[in-house]
């Protein structure tokens, strides 16, 4: 009997890699003879180098740059994976919301350079494909501070450099790309245009596949467009630190930054499907890094060769702290049940809390679920034990689904 375990973190209590060790441990003390297989997995936000270093066996490179706000220097760095030249940046490492105390949070002030220093440092490591890992950001300057590392420039009326952070975005006037960049000249030869209409896939890259030199994938799994009801400013801004005036000042921003996109670039960023995410970083990955939008756990499965070690599968453990609507929904559930059902291997899910009911998971294709959480139990009190009630679930269902055919 074959299992791979391929669960995501759950969040403040366990990584996705201490996840799923537990639970094969767990599965052998009932069932000593399975092969269990682990395959610890991420949609693209934080934690997802530590995954790609468990299950693709990267190496840590670490890099000092610029931290959320431009007085700060943080140690950060990128995975690298030699046998692809892929790096995976996680731009939390070095522009992330928890970087700041409280009182610092301010994205009319915080700023994506480090994250573009980052990329640059993976590049100067040798990197032909760039992983961008955008959850956990404390920005919403639409990405301009990573291109501004990367050699962009962004001038005023009168031709001065504008400052960082999101609150700078309305002044500027013209952009100017850098002299030299293998991550620009593809995206300057053509237009883009909006995702639907190229592929008619959500995520997928405005720009034809580039034929050289180095490729951008940007792990998303929201749809927001940059501005508006439901962009970057409105929707994330007030978890940053916003006020409701700073809300409406990076709005605008945002939507000045489009227009001068659309019309310097002709890239039009305004609506693209998932532009909005981490501050409208993604819409500048786009504009300026030549960048494609893909699902991140898409990028992650096919990183850690989640479809290779399903082959041959009877059962695939899934799940993370909270199984819920969204879980059904291009996060980490979703896409590992696709691939176990893709190869003829049924599915189960643990999860820290369980609030779907069968009638609403089964059609998904999940044979079952099991909480950690037991009635009446209190969350402080779940997070702190999570390894021993994580443990148990996985017990609990090795006892009912494989002892007795072990």
């Amino acid at each position: 009997m074959k299992i791979v375990v391929a669960l995501d973190s759950f969040k403040g209590s366990l990584t996705a890699v201490q996840a799923c060790d537990i639970v094969a441990q767990a599965i052998r003390s009932i069932v000593p003879a399975a092969e269990v297989v682990t395959r610890p997995m991420a949609d693209g936000g934080e934690g997802t180098a530590a995954v790609l270093m468990a299950a693709a066996g990267g190496q840590w490179i670490g890099a000092t740059v610029m931290g959320p706000l431009p007085e700060m220097e943080v140690e950060a760095g990128f995975v690298w994976l030699p046998d692809s030249r892929t790096a995976l940046v996680e731009m939390a490492t070095a522009s992330g919301l928890p970087l700041l105390r409280p009182e610092q949070r301010n994205p009319l002030h915080t700023t994506t350079y480090g994250t573009g220093q980052l990329i640059q440092a993976a590049l100067d490591h040798g990197a032909t494909h760039i992983l961008l890992a955008i959850g956990g950001s404390a920005t919403v300057d639409g990405g301009v501070g990573a291109a501004m590392a990367l050699g962009w420039r962004f001038l005023t009326q009168d031709g001065q450099e504008i400052g960082l952070g999101g609150g700078q975005l309305a002044r500027i006037a013209k952009i100017v790309a850098p002299v030299r960049s293998v991550l620009v000249r593809a995206s300057l030869r053509r237009s883009c245009v909006p995702a639907r209409r190229l592929s008619g896939e959500r995520g997928r890259s405005p720009y034809e596949e580039t034929p050289h030199g180095v490729t951008v994938d940007v792990l998303c799994d929201v749809d927001n467009p940059l501005c508006g009801e439901r962009g970057a400013a409105r929707v994330y801004g007030p978890q940053k630190g916003a006020t409701p005036e700073m809300v409406e000042q990076l709005d605008a921003g945002l939507a000045h930054l489009a227009r001068r996109v659309k019309e310097q670039l002709a890239c039009d960023i305004a609506e693209l499907p998932g532009a909005g995410a981490a501050g409208g970083l993604a819409a500048g990955a786009v504009a300026f890094l030549n960048a494609r939008l893909v699902p991140g756990i898409d990028a992650v499965m096919s990183q850690t060769r989640l479809p290779q070690a399903t082959a041959g599968a009877d059962w695939v453990i899934t799940g993370e702290g909270s199984f819920d609507e969204q879980s059904l929904q291009g996060k980490v559930v979703s896409g590992v049940v696709r691939v176990a059902r893709a190869a003829g291997a049924k599915v189960a899910v643990c999860a820290g809390q369980v609030r779907l009911p069968p009638e609403e998971y089964r059609p998904a294709g999940i044979e079952t679920a099991i909480a950690c959480m037991e009635p009446g139990m209190e969350l402080d009190y779940a997070i702190a034990h999570s390894a021993e009630l994580l443990a148990g679930a996985a017990r609990r269902w090795a006892c009912g689904h494989l002892a007795m055919a072990g």
